[in-house]
């Protein structure tokens, strides 16, 4: 009884000091990076754990990486040699936000030590953000740091090689973020700066995770470095841009497509669809026209699944992010059912596979859609009711029928080709059967001979 009555009066005060709409919306809207809950993990622990280094609080201390932070602290002290300011100038940059960067966590657990000890938070703050600055610019730059030894581990050449990667797939986890607000901060203070451009340190992670696409983007306020990689998957030309929105306007009218499985690539190669290389690698450069469908080139390596995941994961968690990434995902997963649409698609430069055997691809794209909602408004709706619309059309289902039965191996083709050759001869025999039956008068008549003269034999003559 004494419970209820305890439970009652908590649920009134909680009610009194209940937040309006407006004051929930701001609150929710400062969340950028999230822990992945067990129900997503079970399905790959690995691909949302860091394995090298840890970046915030939620992976902060763990066993298997604290080797790292050895090298982290180093960094720090060479950072800090080289700015040649104080850390605390550094500290006072932050401390104004300190509570705004907590709350970009979620579920930080109240009674955590990150919570109620904003001094330890900073610190950690600091530390993580000076090494990832590090990291980004020893790998965006041609040369390494020249205030670091030619065989440190991390910031080398040898490092470069054969440390970064794997730095680089623990940074593009969700949750190993950093606020983009901890790094603009120390780079503001680092350059006598008030207020750093956040399109500086945006280059920087442009540099480091895709040095093959253009860094003079404008990839706009980001959330950390997973919110940079995302946006730069989807950059487009303006002009492009434009033409795209209207015609996704216009594609919005009419019956949905997206309800229907899209054919695997082999299948839609057999209904008459053949596939193309996008122009650029942006994941909104996919289109279906005048039975062509461009897709844009994806290399598919060991961080492929992990990457994919996690923004996935994002995505997910994220009000109002987009789906976009979940999308492509679920059309890839549609078109490549097995090792042979894996084969076509790389034969068409579409795919580059880095893992081994096209099986391989196939299981890594079969699996990464697993137990994952898609939005039904999805970005590529419009494609996916162009391809499935051209291959309701009778012909193309009669052709892709055709193929599917009497053309998937070379013995069926040699036995339909056998067969329509014994068809053609059956019915030309028959036609010269019964010909002359009902046109008699249009038989020949033969030529009569007449018999060979008779020519009497000469006399032999007589000798006397």
């Amino acid at each position: 009884m004494g419970d209820r009555k305890e439970w009652v009066i908590k649920v009134k005060d909680e009610l009194g000091r209940m937040e309006d709409a407006e004051t929930e919306e701001k609150h929710w809207e400062k969340r950028s990076i999230y822990r992945v809950p067990a129900c997503v993990t079970d399905l790959n622990k690995k691909a949302y754990k860091p394995q090298t280094v840890s970046f915030g609080p939620y992976h902060h201390g763990e066993e298997h990486l604290l080797p790292m932070e050895e090298h982290k602290h180093r960094a720090l002290l060479h950072f800090l040699k080289r700015s040649n300011k104080p850390l605390e100038l550094y500290l006072n940059s932050l401390v104004e936000v300190a509570q705004n960067l907590k709350e970009s966590y979620d579920s930080l657990d109240p009674s955590s030590l990150w919570q109620r000890d904003t001094d330890a938070f900073l610190q950690l703050m600091i530390l993580d953000g000076c090494f990832m600055l590090e990291v980004l610019r020893t790998a965006a730059s041609t040369q390494t740091l020249n205030d670091y030894a030619r065989n440190d581990p991390i910031f080398s050449y040898h490092g470069k090689l054969h440390i970064m990667p794997y730095i680089k797939r623990d940074m593009l986890m969700l949750e190993n973020q950093l606020p983009m607000q901890v790094l603009n901060n120390l780079v503001a203070v680092e350059n006598d700066q008030a207020k750093q451009d956040a399109e500086f340190v945006n280059k920087l992670i442009l540099k480091f995770c895709c040095p093959n696409i253009s860094h003079d983007l404008i990839m706009g306020k980001c959330f950390h470095l997973l919110d940079v990689y995302r946006k730069s998957l989807f950059w487009e030309d303006p002009l492009k841009k434009n033409r795209r929105r209207q015609s996704g306007n216009r594609a919005r009218g009419g019956d949905r497509g997206g309800d229907e499985i899209i054919r695997s690539a082999m299948e839609l190669n057999e209904a008459g669809i053949r596939f193309k290389k996008s122009k650029s690698t942006s994941l909104k450069d996919i289109s279906f026209k005048g039975g062509v469908l461009s897709l844009p080139l994806i290399i598919v390596d060991d961080a492929t699944e992990s990457m994919f995941l996690n923004l996935i994961a994002y995505e997910r968690f994220h009000v109002g992010l987009g789906n976009e990434v979940t999308s492509y995902i679920f059309f890839m997963d549609n078109i490549i059912d097995n090792s042979r649409d894996v084969s076509l698609l790389h034969s068409k430069g579409i795919i580059q596979n880095a893992i081994g055997s096209d099986k391989a691809v196939a299981k890594l794209f079969n699996s990464l859609s697993k137990d994952v909602t898609l939005d039904p408004k999805s970005s590529l709706d419009a494609v996916h009711k162009k391809v499935n619309k051209y291959c309701k059309k009778q012909w193309n289902e009669w052709r892709a029928n055709l193929i599917h039965t009497y053309f998937r191996n070379p013995w069926a083709i040699l036995s339909v080709i056998a067969a329509i050759f014994l068809f053609a001869l059956t019915i030309a025999q028959t036609i010269y059967t019964i010909y002359p039956y009902y046109h008699p008068n249009d038989s020949p008549t033969p030529t009569p001979t007449l018999p060979p003269p008779i020519v009497s034999p000469n006399p032999s003559p007589s000798f006397h």
